[in-house]
């Protein structure tokens, strides 16, 4: 069996084959196996227990969740909703240090990896995938598990898949700041260990369909843009990275970042329209796409998942193909992956919150809808001598902007996307 990519979706699958047997070569064009991941910071735990024995007690966990914050921003003034929770179910950590941790589990359990190798294309023969090409060599195996991610140029050189539009991706840019333990602790009020995830919501993006981000590493901070390309292309004024350095430096921002040093930058593509990107088939004759590849992500605005879906469709990967093998039709039988894809929690998922890319794909949800909030709580807050009712600051508010029919329209249909 051959994996093309070690990130959680192709470090898990080689892992899950390994275990059970089957002679596994884990290919990597990085120089280590998570070198190329890039993510914003949090990770749920609970597909990850499934699939890996003592997972809390081995993989690089900096912080567990405790505190979600969701802040809506228009110019200097801030709204934040707040939730601290007391069940330990999504934590932070460096991907590469959690990729690395996936694929020496995989070599534990016998999987071969093999980095700094670049896959130039599927070996296809009579309609079959029969391995893979890197430069003049041919590497042939019974099945190819595509891990290779958001940027699936073998799918796309084999003709499987097409060049996804714009409209389907968004670019996201990363600065980890690196501060001491008991600085991100005393200025985010966590408890040691504890760690908080929060997510921004208006102007930040310039209007743009998208949103920030800040997660607590457990001596650093992860802090991000993200928006949609096919807008950002043709709206952004400036580079994303600026956005970026903007966020870091905002007044209602810096305070937690003072002195923080920016020890990292990154970028990285990510699949915001699941259904439509993922591949007319997951499967062919010899090959499994999964993770990224497949467009096994989620963004629904008050969080954010992927690793976890990746690397469970990498289990699910691996328990088809050994389905598969014990009918004697391996590469015929692939099918079943995509049978037990549609029947998992990833599907459901995907499927349930499909409305959400029209829903955010509304202008006003990012320009106009954070500036009415905070014009509420300005006129409910910030008093002299009056203070209107609730009633009144959103009439003061909306003025000639939004009718209360459409705010009731846009509301309901928010709660029942979302």
């Amino acid at each position: 069996m051959a994996v093309v990519g070690s990130g959680p979706a192709g470090a898990t699958a080689a892992y899950k084959l390994a275990e059970k047997g089957f002679k596994v070569l884990l290919v990597e064009r990085g120089r280590v196996p998570g070198s190329k991941n890039v993510y914003g910071g949090r990770v749920y735990l609970t597909p990850l227990k499934e699939i890996y024995p003592n997972f809390e007690k081995e993989a690089p966990i900096h912080r567990w969740v405790r505190k979600e914050r969701i802040s809506l921003i228009s110019g200097e003034r801030m709204l934040t909703l707040e939730y601290t929770g007391d069940k330990l179910l999504s934590f932070t950590t460096y991907l590469p240090q959690l990729t690395a941790w996936m694929a020496g589990k995989a070599e534990e359990a016998g999987a071969v990896l093999v980095p700094e190798i670049t896959v130039d294309s599927l070996l296809v023969e009579d309609g079959q995938i029969k391995g893979i090409r890197c430069g003049s060599d041919e590497i042939r195996a019974d099945v190819v598990i595509d891990a290779e991610g958001v940027n699936r140029l073998l799918l796309e050189r084999a003709g499987l898949v097409s060049k996804p539009s714009s409209e389907y991706l968004a670019l996201g840019v990363k600065e980890t700041a690196k501060l001491s333990e008991e600085a991100v602790n005393g200025r985010f009020e966590l408890e040691p260990g504890e760690g908080l995830a929060w997510l921004f919501l208006g102007d930040l993006t310039q209007g743009i369909n998208g949103g920030g981000f800040l997660y607590t590493n457990q001596d650093a901070v992860n802090l991000g843009i993200v928006i949609v390309l096919d807008k950002g292309v043709r709206k952004l004024k400036e580079p994303i990275h600026i956005l970026a350095e903007k966020m870091r430096l905002h007044p209602l921002l810096r305070k937690y970042l003072r002195d923080g040093k920016v020890v990292e930058y990154s970028a990285h593509l990510t699949c915001e329209s699941p259904l439509n990107f993922m591949p007319p088939k997951l499967y062919g004759k010899g090959l499994l796409v999964i993770g990224d590849a497949a467009g096994f992500s989620l963004n629904l605005g008050y969080t954010v998942r992927g690793v976890d879906l990746a690397a469970y469709s990498g289990a699910l990967a691996a328990e088809a193909v050994e389905k598969a093998h014990s009918s004697g039709k391996i590469a015929e039988d692939l099918s079943i992956y995509e049978r037990m894809v549609r029947k998992s929690f990833i599907y459901r998922l995907i499927s349930r919150f499909r409305g959400v890319k029209s829903l955010m794909a509304q202008d006003k949800i990012f320009i106009d809808y954070p500036m009415l909030v905070t014009d509420i709580a300005s006129m409910l807050f910030n008093i002299e001598f009056e203070v209107p009712t609730l009633y009144e600051a959103l009439n003061r508010a909306r003025k000639d902007k939004f009718s209360l029919l459409t705010l009731l329209l846009d509301a309901f249909r928010m709660v029942r996307t979302i």
